[in-house]
Protein backbone atom coordinates (compact mmCIF):
# COMPACT_ATOMS: atom_id res chain seq x y z
CA UNK A 1 0.00 0.00 0.00
CA UNK A 2 1.03 3.64 -0.45
CA UNK A 3 1.97 5.53 2.71
CA UNK A 4 3.86 8.61 3.86
CA UNK A 5 6.38 8.21 6.68
CA UNK A 6 9.91 8.94 7.84
CA UNK A 7 12.86 7.40 9.69
CA UNK A 8 14.61 10.42 11.26
CA UNK A 9 13.21 13.48 13.05
CA UNK A 10 14.12 16.30 10.69
CA UNK A 11 13.06 19.87 9.88
CA UNK A 12 10.17 19.91 7.45
CA UNK A 13 12.34 21.50 4.73
CA UNK A 14 14.69 18.49 4.75
CA UNK A 15 14.09 16.21 1.72
CA UNK A 16 13.79 13.17 4.02
CA UNK A 17 11.46 14.74 6.61
CA UNK A 18 8.52 12.92 4.96
CA UNK A 19 8.83 10.21 2.31
CA UNK A 20 6.53 8.39 -0.09
CA UNK A 21 6.70 4.69 0.83
CA UNK A 22 5.31 1.29 -0.16
CA UNK A 23 4.37 -0.71 2.96
CA UNK A 24 2.52 -4.00 3.64
CA UNK A 25 -1.22 -3.66 4.21
CA UNK A 26 -1.86 -4.13 7.96
CA UNK A 27 -3.67 -7.19 9.28
CA UNK A 28 -6.49 -6.22 11.66
CA UNK A 29 -6.42 -7.59 15.21
CA UNK A 30 -9.50 -9.03 16.96
CA UNK A 31 -10.86 -5.58 17.97
CA UNK A 32 -9.82 -3.83 14.76
CA UNK A 33 -11.38 -2.50 11.62
CA UNK A 34 -9.24 -2.35 8.51
CA UNK A 35 -10.14 0.99 6.93
CA UNK A 36 -9.34 2.15 3.42
CA UNK A 37 -8.49 5.80 4.06
CA UNK A 38 -10.21 8.43 1.91
CA UNK A 39 -9.25 11.73 3.59
CA UNK A 40 -7.06 12.87 6.47
CA UNK A 41 -6.53 16.10 8.42
CA UNK A 42 -3.44 17.61 9.97
CA UNK A 43 -3.16 18.48 13.67
CA UNK A 44 -0.40 20.05 15.81
CA UNK A 45 0.32 16.56 17.19
CA UNK A 46 1.55 15.50 13.72
CA UNK A 47 4.29 18.12 13.71
CA UNK A 48 5.20 17.52 17.36
CA UNK A 49 5.60 13.76 16.89
CA UNK A 50 7.59 14.24 13.69
CA UNK A 51 9.98 16.54 15.54
CA UNK A 52 10.37 14.25 18.58
CA UNK A 53 9.97 10.60 17.52
CA UNK A 54 12.36 8.84 15.17
CA UNK A 55 12.11 5.24 13.95
CA UNK A 56 12.79 2.95 16.91
CA UNK A 57 15.05 0.63 14.92
CA UNK A 58 16.00 2.77 11.94
CA UNK A 59 14.19 0.29 9.66
CA UNK A 60 10.51 0.66 10.55
CA UNK A 61 9.11 3.99 9.36
CA UNK A 62 6.95 6.23 11.53
CA UNK A 63 3.58 6.82 9.87
CA UNK A 64 1.74 9.84 11.27
CA UNK A 65 -1.91 10.86 11.02
CA UNK A 66 -4.69 11.11 13.62
CA UNK A 67 -7.78 12.12 11.72
CA UNK A 68 -9.36 9.98 9.04
CA UNK A 69 -12.47 9.17 7.07
CA UNK A 70 -12.63 5.93 5.13
CA UNK A 71 -14.44 2.71 4.30
CA UNK A 72 -14.32 -0.53 6.30
CA UNK A 73 -12.68 -3.31 4.26
CA UNK A 74 -12.14 -6.01 6.92
CA UNK A 75 -13.37 -6.83 10.45
CA UNK A 76 -11.56 -8.35 13.43
CA UNK A 77 -13.09 -11.41 15.08
CA UNK A 78 -14.33 -9.45 18.15
CA UNK A 79 -15.79 -6.49 16.23
CA UNK A 80 -19.47 -5.75 16.76
CA UNK A 81 -21.66 -3.02 15.32
CA UNK A 82 -19.84 -2.48 12.01
CA UNK A 83 -20.10 -4.03 8.55
CA UNK A 84 -17.97 -4.14 5.43
CA UNK A 85 -18.49 -0.99 3.40
CA UNK A 86 -19.36 1.26 6.36
CA UNK A 87 -18.09 4.82 5.96
CA UNK A 88 -16.39 5.70 9.24
CA UNK A 89 -14.40 8.43 10.99
CA UNK A 90 -11.97 8.41 13.89
CA UNK A 91 -8.82 9.96 15.39
CA UNK A 92 -6.91 6.75 16.02
CA UNK A 93 -4.28 5.79 18.60
CA UNK A 94 -0.95 7.62 18.96
CA UNK A 95 0.83 4.34 19.82
CA UNK A 96 -0.07 2.72 16.46
CA UNK A 97 0.68 3.54 12.80
CA UNK A 98 -1.41 6.50 11.68
CA UNK A 99 -3.75 7.43 8.87
CA UNK A 100 -1.17 8.72 6.35
CA UNK A 101 -1.59 5.44 4.51
CA UNK A 102 -4.02 3.78 2.12
CA UNK A 103 -5.10 1.28 4.79
CA UNK A 104 -5.14 1.54 8.58
CA UNK A 105 -6.02 -0.90 11.35
CA UNK A 106 -7.91 0.88 14.14
CA UNK A 107 -9.74 -0.30 17.28
CA UNK A 108 -13.45 -0.29 16.44
CA UNK A 109 -14.34 1.05 19.91
CA UNK A 110 -12.88 4.46 19.04
CA UNK A 111 -14.62 4.62 15.65
CA UNK A 112 -18.09 5.73 14.54
CA UNK A 113 -19.97 6.09 11.29
CA UNK A 114 -19.16 9.38 9.59
CA UNK A 115 -21.80 12.10 9.20
CA UNK A 116 -23.86 11.48 6.08
CA UNK A 117 -24.25 15.20 5.40
CA UNK A 118 -20.49 15.91 5.06
CA UNK A 119 -18.06 15.10 2.30
CA UNK A 120 -15.00 13.03 3.18
CA UNK A 121 -12.87 16.18 3.36
CA UNK A 122 -15.34 18.05 5.55
CA UNK A 123 -15.68 15.09 7.91
CA UNK A 124 -11.92 14.45 8.16
CA UNK A 125 -11.45 17.89 9.70
CA UNK A 126 -13.43 16.99 12.82
CA UNK A 127 -12.63 13.80 14.80
CA UNK A 128 -9.55 14.71 16.87
CA UNK A 129 -10.66 18.24 17.66
CA UNK A 130 -14.24 17.14 18.36
CA UNK A 131 -13.09 14.40 20.77
CA UNK A 132 -10.71 16.82 22.52
CA UNK A 133 -13.37 19.52 22.84
CA UNK A 134 -16.07 17.08 23.99
CA UNK A 135 -13.89 15.38 26.60
CA UNK A 136 -12.57 18.72 27.85
CA UNK A 137 -16.05 20.17 28.24
CA UNK A 138 -17.99 17.19 29.55
CA UNK A 139 -15.47 14.79 31.13
CA UNK A 140 -12.91 17.26 32.55
CA UNK A 141 -14.65 20.60 33.19
CA UNK A 142 -18.09 18.94 33.54
CA UNK A 143 -19.86 22.03 32.25
CA UNK A 144 -23.17 20.17 32.20
CA UNK A 145 -23.36 20.28 36.01
CA UNK A 146 -25.17 23.03 37.94
CA UNK A 147 -27.00 23.99 34.77
CA UNK A 148 -29.58 25.95 36.75
CA UNK A 149 -27.06 28.78 37.40
CA UNK A 150 -25.89 31.10 34.58
CA UNK A 151 -22.08 31.07 34.38
CA UNK A 152 -19.39 31.92 31.85
CA UNK A 153 -16.83 29.86 29.96
CA UNK A 154 -13.59 31.40 28.68
CA UNK A 155 -11.87 29.75 25.70
CA UNK A 156 -8.34 30.95 24.92
CA UNK A 157 -7.13 30.41 21.36
CA UNK A 158 -10.74 29.85 20.44
CA UNK A 159 -10.33 30.22 16.67
CA UNK A 160 -8.05 27.16 16.39
CA UNK A 161 -9.10 23.62 15.57
CA UNK A 162 -10.19 22.55 19.07
CA UNK A 163 -11.57 25.96 19.99
CA UNK A 164 -13.73 26.15 16.87
CA UNK A 165 -15.51 22.93 17.88
CA UNK A 166 -15.53 23.66 21.61
CA UNK A 167 -17.33 26.97 21.08
CA UNK A 168 -19.99 25.24 18.97
CA UNK A 169 -20.50 22.46 21.53
CA UNK A 170 -20.64 24.88 24.44
CA UNK A 171 -23.27 26.98 22.66
CA UNK A 172 -25.63 23.99 22.93
CA UNK A 173 -25.81 24.64 26.71
CA UNK A 174 -28.06 27.64 27.46
CA UNK A 175 -26.62 28.31 30.93
CA UNK A 176 -23.18 29.12 29.48
CA UNK A 177 -22.04 32.53 28.26
CA UNK A 178 -19.02 31.98 26.02
CA UNK A 179 -16.04 34.32 25.81
CA UNK A 180 -13.51 33.48 23.09
CA UNK A 181 -10.07 35.02 22.71
CA UNK A 182 -8.54 36.08 19.42
CA UNK A 183 -5.58 38.14 18.23
CA UNK A 184 -8.08 40.25 16.28
CA UNK A 185 -11.36 40.53 18.23
CA UNK A 186 -12.82 43.09 15.84
CA UNK A 187 -11.36 41.47 12.72
CA UNK A 188 -11.73 38.16 10.89
CA UNK A 189 -10.92 36.08 13.98
CA UNK A 190 -13.59 37.76 16.06
CA UNK A 191 -16.15 37.48 13.27
CA UNK A 192 -15.38 33.74 12.92
CA UNK A 193 -15.88 33.14 16.64
CA UNK A 194 -19.14 35.07 16.78
CA UNK A 195 -20.37 33.09 13.77
CA UNK A 196 -19.57 29.87 15.66
CA UNK A 197 -21.51 31.03 18.72
CA UNK A 198 -19.24 33.05 21.02
CA UNK A 199 -21.17 35.72 22.92
CA UNK A 200 -18.07 37.89 23.46
CA UNK A 201 -14.60 38.01 21.90
CA UNK A 202 -11.60 39.55 23.69
CA UNK A 203 -7.93 39.90 22.80
CA UNK A 204 -5.31 37.43 24.01
CA UNK A 205 -2.64 40.00 23.19
CA UNK A 206 -3.77 41.98 26.24
CA UNK A 207 -4.23 40.87 29.89
CA UNK A 208 -7.39 38.75 30.09
CA UNK A 209 -8.58 39.46 33.64
CA UNK A 210 -9.19 43.22 33.14
CA UNK A 211 -11.14 42.54 29.94
CA UNK A 212 -13.35 40.01 31.71
CA UNK A 213 -13.86 42.36 34.66
CA UNK A 214 -14.92 45.06 32.20
CA UNK A 215 -17.49 42.73 30.61
CA UNK A 216 -18.83 41.87 34.05
CA UNK A 217 -19.14 45.53 35.02
CA UNK A 218 -20.52 46.86 31.75
CA UNK A 219 -22.55 43.94 30.36
CA UNK A 220 -23.46 41.83 33.38
CA UNK A 221 -21.29 38.88 32.37
CA UNK A 222 -22.11 35.90 34.65
CA UNK A 223 -19.35 34.61 36.95
CA UNK A 224 -16.45 32.91 35.16
CA UNK A 225 -16.73 29.31 36.38
CA UNK A 226 -14.86 27.56 33.55
CA UNK A 227 -11.76 28.28 31.48
CA UNK A 228 -10.48 26.15 28.61
CA UNK A 229 -6.87 27.20 28.04
CA UNK A 230 -5.94 25.80 24.63
CA UNK A 231 -2.64 27.57 23.99
CA UNK A 232 0.07 29.66 25.71
CA UNK A 233 -1.20 28.72 29.17
CA UNK A 234 1.87 30.02 31.07
CA UNK A 235 1.41 33.47 29.54
CA UNK A 236 -2.24 33.61 30.62
CA UNK A 237 -2.11 31.59 33.85
CA UNK A 238 -2.09 34.47 36.36
CA UNK A 239 -5.02 36.14 34.57
CA UNK A 240 -6.97 32.87 34.45
CA UNK A 241 -6.54 32.40 38.20
CA UNK A 242 -7.55 36.01 38.85
CA UNK A 243 -10.63 35.87 36.60
CA UNK A 244 -12.08 32.49 37.66
CA UNK A 245 -14.64 32.49 40.47
CA UNK A 246 -13.88 30.53 43.66
CA UNK A 247 -14.23 26.76 43.07
CA UNK A 248 -13.94 27.30 39.34
CA UNK A 249 -12.40 24.83 36.89
CA UNK A 250 -9.43 25.25 34.57
CA UNK A 251 -8.84 22.83 31.68
CA UNK A 252 -5.60 22.60 29.67
CA UNK A 253 -4.42 20.86 26.51
CA UNK A 254 -1.15 22.58 25.58
CA UNK A 255 2.47 21.61 26.31
CA UNK A 256 4.87 23.52 28.56
CA UNK A 257 7.60 22.95 31.11
CA UNK A 258 7.03 21.72 34.69
CA UNK A 259 8.03 25.05 36.22
CA UNK A 260 6.06 27.28 33.86
CA UNK A 261 2.94 27.61 36.04
CA UNK A 262 2.51 27.93 39.80
CA UNK A 263 -0.17 25.41 40.72
CA UNK A 264 -0.15 26.68 44.31
CA UNK A 265 -1.82 29.82 42.99
CA UNK A 266 -4.99 27.72 42.57
CA UNK A 267 -5.28 26.89 46.25
CA UNK A 268 -6.70 30.14 47.61
CA UNK A 269 -9.80 29.88 45.42
CA UNK A 270 -9.90 26.05 45.53
CA UNK A 271 -9.65 26.05 41.74
CA UNK A 272 -9.35 22.64 40.08
CA UNK A 273 -6.92 21.85 37.25
CA UNK A 274 -7.85 19.34 34.55
CA UNK A 275 -5.66 17.95 31.76
CA UNK A 276 -7.23 16.67 28.57
CA UNK A 277 -5.48 14.25 26.20
CA UNK A 278 -7.78 12.55 23.73
CA UNK A 279 -5.33 9.65 23.28
CA UNK A 280 -5.57 8.57 26.94
CA UNK A 281 -8.40 6.08 26.45
CA UNK A 282 -6.76 4.33 23.50
CA UNK A 283 -3.19 4.48 24.90
CA UNK A 284 -4.18 2.81 28.17
CA UNK A 285 -7.09 0.66 27.02
CA UNK A 286 -9.29 2.20 29.70
CA UNK A 287 -12.45 0.53 30.93
CA UNK A 288 -14.48 3.19 29.10
CA UNK A 289 -12.56 3.19 25.81
CA UNK A 290 -15.83 2.76 23.89
CA UNK A 291 -16.98 6.18 25.12
CA UNK A 292 -14.84 7.66 22.37
CA UNK A 293 -16.78 5.84 19.68
CA UNK A 294 -20.06 6.81 21.30
CA UNK A 295 -19.17 10.48 21.49
CA UNK A 296 -18.10 10.49 17.82
CA UNK A 297 -21.49 8.98 16.97
CA UNK A 298 -23.18 11.80 18.90
CA UNK A 299 -21.02 14.41 17.14
CA UNK A 300 -22.05 12.86 13.80
CA UNK A 301 -25.70 13.16 14.87
CA UNK A 302 -25.26 16.83 15.79
CA UNK A 303 -23.55 17.49 12.45
CA UNK A 304 -26.32 15.82 10.47
CA UNK A 305 -28.90 17.78 12.51
CA UNK A 306 -27.22 21.03 11.49
CA UNK A 307 -26.05 21.86 15.02
CA UNK A 308 -22.30 21.53 14.34
CA UNK A 309 -20.34 22.59 11.29
CA UNK A 310 -17.05 21.40 9.87
CA UNK A 311 -13.96 23.52 10.53
CA UNK A 312 -12.33 22.60 7.21
CA UNK A 313 -10.12 25.47 6.03
CA UNK A 314 -8.48 24.02 2.92
CA UNK A 315 -8.16 20.80 0.94
CA UNK A 316 -4.46 20.95 0.10
CA UNK A 317 -4.29 18.07 -2.39
CA UNK A 318 -3.70 14.32 -2.47
CA UNK A 319 -2.12 12.30 0.35
CA UNK A 320 1.56 12.23 -0.54
CA UNK A 321 4.84 13.47 0.89
CA UNK A 322 4.94 16.71 -1.09
CA UNK A 323 1.47 17.82 0.00
CA UNK A 324 2.04 16.74 3.60
CA UNK A 325 5.28 18.74 3.73
CA UNK A 326 3.39 21.86 2.71
CA UNK A 327 0.71 21.11 5.29
CA UNK A 328 3.27 20.56 8.07
CA UNK A 329 5.03 23.80 7.20
CA UNK A 330 1.76 25.71 7.28
CA UNK A 331 0.77 24.11 10.61
CA UNK A 332 4.16 24.97 12.11
CA UNK A 333 3.67 28.63 11.16
CA UNK A 334 1.04 28.80 13.96
CA UNK A 335 -1.08 31.05 11.79
CA UNK A 336 -3.57 28.36 10.79
CA UNK A 337 -7.30 28.89 11.36
CA UNK A 338 -9.42 25.79 10.88
CA UNK A 339 -8.16 22.46 9.57
CA UNK A 340 -5.94 21.44 6.66
CA UNK A 341 -7.18 18.32 4.85
CA UNK A 342 -5.67 15.98 2.25
CA UNK A 343 -7.81 13.66 0.16
CA UNK A 344 -7.09 10.60 -2.00
CA UNK A 345 -3.84 8.97 -3.10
Amino acid sequence: MKAVGYFKSLPINDPESLLDLELPTPTPGPQDLLVEVSAIALNPVDTKVRQRRASADGQTPVVLGWDAVGVVRALGSAVRGFALGDRVWYAGDITRPGSNAQFQAVDHRIVARAPASLSDAEAAALPLTAITAWELLYDRLQVQQQAERPVSLLVTGAAGGVGSILVQLARQLPHLTIIGTSSEPEGAGGAWLRELGAHHVISHREPLAPQIARLQAEQGLPPLRYAASLTHTPAHFADLVAALEPQGRLGLIDDFGPGDIDVMALKGKALSLHWELMFTRSMHGTHDIAEQGRLLAEVARLVDAGQLRSTLAEVMGPINAATLKRAHAQQESQRQRGKLVLQGF
